[in-house]
């Protein structure tokens, strides 16, 4: 099928949110649109209408419709699956179906009609899959967010408990007949609530900063002010000390804390080297997921890879790209519909199947996709083996070691975490090489690596702990790779005009998604 826009409109045809994937202009699409009504006759049970040009397919969504624009030449039959789908992602974003809740929602259907689409083409999502990319969560920042806010609270009470107990002194020493200071302790001038300055200004009674606070200017004061006058000026002289004195606490329970006056991206794991981005700019991205049993043998390992092209001037929207497979493992590679099969076929190369069209720039085009599994062991870049023996004594000696089997790579920011019994104590660390940590949140053991490649391809890790050897599994792992793990390059890009040579930057990643070991 070739899907032309995507519209939520009104029964008389006016546009609430549209979508165009190819090529129109907004006078083409708003009379289209407006021409859509005039074909409703009275009676039709169709979803369906047609003209000599396109075909309009629909669905009533109370006192709204929505309306795909399809080519004639377009299979009904998936233009009612795509319509479907496109039904479905409404009611995710809006309460009711009104023309109020669709105009505030319209971005994010927006951003959910472009998973759905690309280049005119359906793509192979379903809703849940199409609300994970639209979310873009990030459980770093959420981690920060918390912690943050952890850190403000604990202050603000630390900070009303320290307002309380000068009160309660300042209450006592009145009693005794000694005279406080002032609220600021004698540093500097108190304010008064008016905000100017009360008892210091004025006459022959006045002093300059110089000037000691002598008894009679005490005297002469007013009466201690309310609580509100201490408050602020206790902020001001023990926030820095209370949210150090929390983030210390939190370490201590085996958080880990960044301090709040540190960059957001400095919590950031960096998963890939900034690169010089050219007007041509080619991404190789892969997702592993592999699950492994506890006694050895691979239960299953996936790998899932793109290749997307951005391009931000329009002038290189004509080009081919060169990609080499040497990978001699079975490796299912599949391009864009809109992307030339025989000449991928004959030469390895990625260029458009119309070749009067260019790429379209200013957007992330996924043009190669492809897919590796296996069962077999050998094929894992990381192998973990985990061994708890029970010691008698009501816990574990746990033994977990990792070996690096594919030399050529080098794995980044490698976390392992190991579950532990709920409820138990903090783990004793016999030995450990790298660093770990007492998750006392999650009730788990946290083993970081920064690097792990050729060098030093192998470690261990000995601990004792309170439970039994099925209170350490599944354990999980978690890495990034400037790397792929396919044997995929790109070689080159050259114009499709005269074959001269493009430059051209290039970005390569692997991350894990699921990494377990039961």
């Amino acid at each position: 099928m070739v899907l032309l826009a995507a519209a939520v409109c009104t029964k008389s045809g006016k546009a609430l949110v549209s979508r165009q994937f190819v090529e129109m202009t907004k006078s083409r699409i708003e009379g289209l649109l407006a021409a859509f009504p005039k074909l409703m006759t009275g009676g039709r049970q169709h979803t369906f209408v047609e003209t000599e040009s396109v075909r309009y397919v629909y669905q009533p969504l109370d006192r709204l419709y929505m309306l795909l624009i399809t080519t004639r030449a377009s299979n009904i039959l998936e233009d009612l699956e795509t319509l479907r789908l496109f039904s479905r992602v409404i009611p995710e974003y809006c309460r009711n179906m009104e023309e109020s809740e669709i105009l505030e929602n319209s971005f994010h259907l927006i951003f959910a009609f472009d998973e759905i689409v690309a280049l005119g083409y359906r793509e192979s999502v379903n809703l849940a899959q199409i609300r994970t990319f639209v979310e873009m969560d990030s459980h770093e920042e959420k981690v920060y967010r918390a912690v943050r806010e952890t850190q403000e609270r604990e202050a603000r009470t630390k900070m009303k408990e320290k307002a309380k107990e000068l009160q309660r002194k300042r209450y006592e020493e009145n009693k005794r007949g000694i005279k406080s200071p002032g609220l600021s302790g004698g540093n500097s001038g108190g304010f008064g609530r008016s905000g100017g300055f009360e008892g210091f200004g004025g006459g022959s009674g006045g002093f300059t900063p110089s000037e000691p606070i002598t008894a009679t200017t005490q005297e002469s004061r007013p009466a201690p002010m309310k609580a509100s006058g201490p408050n602020r000026a206790m902020k001001l002289g023990s926030k820095a000390k209370d949210v150090d004195s929390f983030v210390d606490q939190l370490k201590s329970e085996g958080e880990r804390v960044v301090s709040a006056t540190e960059p957001v991206s400095k919590m950031q794991p960096v998963s890939t080297p900034q690169v010089d981005v050219e007007p041509v700019h080619i991404v190789m991205a892969e997702d592993l997921v592999v699950r492994a049993g506890r006694d050895g043998g691979l239960q299953t390992m996936e790998v899932q890879g793109i290749l997307k092209l951005r391009i931000t001037d329009s002038d290189h929207g004509f080009i081919k790209v060169q990609v080499d497979n040497t990978d001699t493992r079975p490796i299912q590679l599949q391009t864009h519909p809109n992307v030339d099969r025989d000449l991928w076929r004959s030469c390895g190369q990625i260029g458009m199947k119309m070749s009067n069209k260019p790429f379209p720039p200013n957007t992330d085009v996924g043009v190669l996709k492809w897919r590796f599994q296996t069962t077999d062991e050998s094929q894992v870049p990381l192998s973990i083996n985990c061994w708890p023996q029970e010691n008698g004594a009501g816990g574990c000696d746990v033994n977990i070691e990792y070996t690096l089997e594919n030399t050529e790579m080098e794995l980044n920011e490698v976390t392992i975490t190991i579950p532990l019994a709920s409820g138990a104590p903090p783990p004793v660390i016999n030995d450990c090489e790298g660093e770990h940590e007492y998750d006392r949140a999650h009730c788990s053991l946290v083993w970081r690596i920064p690097v792990i490649d050729k060098t030093a391809p192998t470690a261990a890790m000995d601990f004792t702990a309170r439970g039994v050897p099925d209170n350490f599994f599944p354990v999980r792992v978690s890495f990034h790779s400037s790397r792929i793990y396919c044997n995929l390059k790109v070689l080159g890009v050259v114009s499709t005009s005269d074959g001269a040579p493009v430059v051209h930057s290039m970005e390569t990643h692997m991350k894990t998604n699921v990494y377990e070991i039961d």
